[in-house]
């Protein structure tokens, strides 16, 4: 698997010095490496041109050699190389082995070599089959002959190889050593940005959107002069917008619940007067005629239908105001079959089908408030589903939570109202049609009921299958 490159700002940072320091150690290290060899190299050309080719001019001797034409190796170290050349031919070549002289093979390759080594004084490098590398110092002879003198470059190559050796565990170690001590100061130094990571972190994670919040106290570290601290600065004046945003926000919305609330409130005794007397009337043992009796029916019902949504919204500005429910043991399975059999006698023209377990179900939370939001869920399926359509209600309890699904095999909500769905005075038909007594809230009070248990509702919806799935702990 590939590695990838750090990508935190501390990994980032911490390798950015390590790479930085491996390149100083890389560049000293090559520096210090080529000036040691061309200072060992330079010796060697010194001593080349002290020995002045004396090994080399004594290499022409007889046959059989005496005391007065043997080679001299007086003062010539040990693998000192030698060599004459006549008209571009090597005729002797010869190397120091403890202090006396012997014969040295050589090749084709080793002699084209040697003849091209240009008599000028100068050191030149080159390998000689036999023994290595060498430096070679060519003169030219009393004999019209070239004088080759040469010294191994074992030594300077041994001494470079050991420097080198040295030099990467000793910048080995300062790399290790290094990167631990940046890793560490690097964290020390980012931790006034992980702070504001943090502080930003748990903004994120408010539910802004629930209402009342408390948000976080502002950061202390806002030094103008670093960029932390204006990250941090420009971070405490946008919670400060936002903080003040909220509060706005929240003010808005208690007055608009505190205004639904009492205007709900003073709304009930009205209606409620407006609806006895249209029973009234419509009691009356004499003759109506016909306009009159028809009006007072709409009257009744117009104001049927009022109290309902006047009992809606007050239910809805209670919930929203966090008002306390009933907490008692409440069969649920038995809430749903009465449910079912409302909604039977309701919905003649729709197939009401049952998905039990065989236990009953129990669970804490409020029965009034569950069984209105049950019986909403089979309103709804009835109310947006046509005569036939199966509507299916299936229960099914867990460990931690109970699951109820209402599903109908009905012809789905369109994709442009599923996200708004839950919300209230939402309907399906933008004709705003009355026909139904619906009063678009219902959904909006079953997700606020399944909130208030600590529940959730979702709905998930396609031509031919819709299924509201109310979840509530058990």
């Amino acid at each position: 698997m590939r590695r990838l490159p750090p990508r935190t700002l501390r990994g980032q940072l911490t390798a950015g010095l390590v790479v930085l320091l491996a390149l100083a150690c890389l560049a000293v290290g090559v520096t210090t490496a080529l000036a040691l060899r061309g200072f060992l190299r330079g010796r060697l050309d010194e001593q080349l041109t002290a020995s002045g080719g004396r090994f080399a001019a004594s290499l022409e001797h007889e046959a059989t050699p005496d005391a007065d034409n043997r080679p001299d190796t007086r003062g010539q170290a040990d693998a000192t190389f030698g060599a004459r050349l006549l008209d571009g031919h090597v005729t002797q070549a010869g190397i120091v082995d403890n202090a006396t002289d012997r014969s040295l093979p050589l090749t084709a390759k080793d002699r084209r070599a040697l003849a091209a080594v240009a008599p000028d004084g100068h050191g030149h490098s080159l390998r000689l089959s036999a023994v290595g590398a060498y430096r070679v110092m060519a003169f030219r002879g009393d004999d019209q002959d070239v004088l080759i003198t040469g010294l191994p470059l074992h030594p300077v190559e041994e001494t470079v190889h050991r420097l080198e050796a040295v030099e990467a565990a000793l910048f080995g170690g300062a790399l290790l050593v290094t990167g631990v001590a940046a890793a560490l100061w690097v964290r020390v130094r980012l931790r006034p940005l992980q702070r504001v990571t943090a502080r930003a972190a748990e903004v994120a994670g408010l539910p802004l959107a629930s209402g009342d919040i408390a948000m976080p106290a502002p950061l202390a570290d806002t030094d103008p002069d670093t960029e932390v601290g204006q990250v941090a600065s420009a971070l405490n004046h946008m919670l400060g917008h936002v903080e003040d945003a909220l509060v706005r926000r929240q003010a808005g919305e208690q007055r608009l619940r505190n205004f639904a609330a009492d205007a709900s409130h003073e709304l009930r005794t009205p209606v409620a007067n407006i609806r006895g007397h249209a029973e009234l009337a419509l009691r009356h043992h004499g003759p109506l005629p016909h306009e009159v009796r028809h009006a007072l029916e709409r009257i009744d019902g117009e104001s049927l239908r009022m109290t309902r949504l006047v009992d809606d919204l007050l239910l809805l500005a209670r919930l929203d105001a966090g008002r306390p429910l009933e907490q008692e043991q409440v069969d649920l399975t038995l809430l749903i079959l009465t449910a079912v059999d409302d909604a039977r006698a309701t919905g003649a023209g729709h197939r009401w089908l049952l998905d039990l377990p065989e236990d009953p179900v129990v669970l804490t939370g409020d029965a009034h408030r569950l069984q209105q939001a049950i019986g909403n869920l089979l309103a709804n399926a009835r109310t947006h589903t046509p005569p036939g359509t199966s509507v299916t209600l299936t229960l099914t309890a867990g460990p931690q939570e109970v699951s109820l699904t209402v599903a109908d095999d009905g012809p789905g909500i369109p994709e442009a109202l599923l996200g708004e769905v839950f919300g209230r005075f939402v309907r399906a038909d933008h004709a705003r049609s009355r026909t139904t007594g619906s009063t678009g809230l219902g959904l909006a009070i079953v997700h606020a009921v399944t909130t208030a248990h600590g529940g959730t509702i979702t709905v998930t919806s396609r031509p031919g299958h819709t299924a509201f799935r109310m979840t509530l702990p058990s």
